[in-house]
């Protein structure tokens, strides 16, 4: 498994306290992307054993739902070793997430990772084919045929998008997106803020940061586009 890097102690990447594993590489080229050097393939390899043994460190902490947390990068890209990991875990009897923008062919090794997981964090990043090439450079089948093996499976899942100034911060656009997201009722629709805080990434490894002259997304103006998403689908908006 190639590892970018590891959080101990996370609160936001799933329910109650994650460890979270951040993999290596990824398949998309989001514009508005906050972990830029977690896009190429580079990184340090550990075993399914040596992941399992950091994770267990932690295992005190995984009360009200924790665990590990596979996230990215891409983490799907990698199923086949979280399908491997995934089995020492369960016999140390700790659960765990994906946090995914389902961006991947749905592969056995995908649909089994998907399976296994307790919960499945899934970024619907856009609503359109064309939007989701421009801004990703991914294609838009790829996570719609994943959400309906999720719905298919009855697993527990979130969605979850990134409200950009200037991209997708219109009611009019987010509207686009409710068709979806009844058909597929997850657990809750989360939006969220689009914010500045990776730009030193960017600086840093010396990569094209195509926002940069893009402002963090005001609170404010995030919360009357749930007021107005809330009157448009029974789904619950966070």
């Amino acid at each position: 498994m190639l590892v970018h890097s590891f959080e101990s102690m996370g609160a936001r990447d799933g329910e109650g306290i994650r460890f979270i594993v951040f993999l290596s590489g990824c398949p998309l080229r989001c514009v508005y992307c906050h972990n830029p050097d977690t896009q190429e393939r580079m990184g340090r390899e550990y075993s399914p054993e040596e992941i399992v043994k950091k994770a267990l460190r932690y295992k005190p902490y995984f009360k009200e739902g924790g665990g590990v947390t596979f996230s990215g990068g891409e983490p799907l890209l990698q199923s086949k070793e979280i399908v491997k990991t995934a089995e020492l875990l369960k016999e140390k009897d700790i659960g765990y997430v994906l946090d995914t923008s389902l961006a991947t062919p749905l592969t056995d090794s995908v649909k089994g990772a998907i399976e296994g997981a307790d919960m499945i964090l899934a970024d619907l990043k856009f609503s359109n084919i064309e939007m989701m090439k421009e801004y990703t450079s991914g294609t838009l089948a790829h996570t719609l045929k994943a959400l309906e093996f999720i719905k298919s499976i009855n697993k527990r899942f979130i969605l979850r998008t990134v409200v950009v100034p200037g991209i997708n911060d219109r009611e009019k656009v987010l509207e686009e997106y409710i068709p979806l997201v009844n058909n597929f009722t997850p657990k809750c629709w989360e939006l969220l803020p689009f914010h500045t805080m990776g730009f030193f990434k960017y600086e840093e490894k010396g990569i094209d940061n195509p926002l940069k002259d893009t402002p963090a997304l005001e609170i404010k103006r995030l919360n009357e586009l749930k007021d107005y998403l809330r009157e448009k689908t029974t789904v619950v908006i966070k």
